[in-house]
């Protein structure tokens, strides 16, 4: 009896997330792996309760994952299953069409954009670029954005934002330039610890080969961007698409037209940044005044 009880508080710790309720590909998805995941289950004749302490799930939680209502926190949920319903590899097959979706639509889109670029160029004004973040510096971001998220909420937005980061292990590399405003360095972000560790990622970052990170430094004085954003990503097929905030209404813009006026804006705001070697010596002097 201890060690079901041990099982479903465990369980409890590994809650997953529900997923959005308009993205109507992502439902489409959990509720055929519920379907199925169901259907073994029935076969073996196994009630929810039982087959939840074969995977470290609880019963509730069963019951929603067959339903489609939510995401595991943990793909190996997947294989778990598939050992306890001697499933022969169906249900572990499933992982691979979830993984596609458990993250919010928008990250999804966003991340696939960005894993398509060849060449990408950001300018951010009040906060790190999510592609610079540590997972600590990410979560306290999320905490005290004053939003009613639950842990499952927090946990799946931090991990969402750290499955972009794959783009910095993509094979060819696509070159990556960052400036990011000093003000983004010095503020101690979820503490000490947690923003020297962010500032150390920053020039670990920094020193790969097909990153170029630029600090502009406060007393820079004025510069085209002191209202927001520039993002403009660059494809192989000599496509491309920015966005500004302040610029076009915030929307993501195609047109040359309107891109050079951005690639020029960034351009201009690299010219009035420190040198990539000077932007390094900067977060190093940060670290040692800590």
């Amino acid at each position: 009896m201890t060690e079901n009880v041990q099982q479903v508080n465990e369980a409890e710790e590994e809650p997953g997330w529900a997923p959005d309720p308009d993205d109507e590909w992502g439902l489409a998805v959990l509720e055929t792996a519920g379907r199925q995941i169901k259907k073994w289950r029935e076969l073996r004749k196994m009630r929810a309760v039982q087959f939840g302490k074969l995977v470290n799930y609880s019963e509730d939680m069963i019951y929603k994952i067959e339903r489609g209502e939510r995401i595991p926190a943990k793909l190996d949920f997947y294989d778990r299953a598939d050992a306890a319903l001697d499933a022969g590899g169906m249900i572990s097959e499933l992982k691979e069409n979830v993984q596609k979706v458990r993250y919010p639509k928008k990250v999804r889109d966003l991340k696939e954009r960005e894993g398509k670029a060849v060449e990408m160029g950001v300018y951010v004004g009040l906060s790190l670029h999510g592609l610079l973040q540590t997972p600590e510096h990410a979560r306290a971001l999320f905490e005290v954005s004053q939003s009613a998220y639950t842990e499952s909420d927090l946990q799946r937005l931090v991990a969402a934002r750290m499955a972009r980061k794959s783009i910095f292990e993509r094979d060819p590399a696509p070159a990556l330039s960052f400036v990011q405003e000093e003000v983004t360095l010095r503020r101690q972000v979820g503490g000490t610890m947690v923003w020297r560790r962010q500032l150390e990622h920053l020039l670990e970052l920094a020193k790969l080969r097909n990153v170029t990170l630029q600090i502009m430094p406060t007393n820079s004085g004025a510069h085209p961007r002191l209202s927001g954003k520039i993002e403009v990503l660059k494809f192989a097929d000599g496509a491309a698409v920015g966005r500004s905030e302040g610029a076009f209404n915030g929307r993501p813009v195609t047109e040359p037209k309107q891109l050079r006026i951005l690639e020029l804006r960034y351009s201009t705001i690299r010219a009035q940044a420190l040198t990539p070697r000077e932007s390094l010596a900067f977060i190093e002097q940060l670290l040692g005044e800590t």
